[in-house]
């Protein structure tokens, strides 16, 4: 039997760790969704970030680390709620990997 391997979830193990962040839309007319936060986990090639604003499946996304590395940019492909009003995030960084120190620290290395 064929799975589809879109229908399997991640393809990546993520690293659990928060990493101080600017998110933003890529779209000019929503910038008012432009917010300091941070990530949840991280892989290389996707982040689950918090978020103020739901954001719309399929929106492109950048993320910046307040430590001044590379911004990478991104399509949401999840928006779930929390109990409290917010949201997590999820980005598809896409054919690129993440650049940031943190993630080539643990290179290598088997995180969930």
């Amino acid at each position: 039997m064929h799975l589809d391997h879109r229908l399997g979830g991640r393809q990546e193990r993520r690293l659990t760790i928060m990493v101080a962040v600017n998110l933003a839309p890529l779209e000019p007319t929503n910038r008012e969704k432009n917010e300091r936060t941070y990530t949840d986990n991280l892989s290389a090639h996707g982040a689950r970030v918090r978020a103020t604003y739901a954001w719309q499946l399929g929106a492109h996304a950048e993320i910046t680390p307040a430590s001044g590395e590379a911004t990478v940019r991104g399509e949401v492909v999840y928006c779930q709620r929390l109990d409290n009003d917010r949201f997590f995030v999820g980005v598809k960084i896409g054919e690129s990997r993440i650049p940031w120190s943190i993630l080539r620290r643990f290179d290598g290395m088997r995180f969930s």
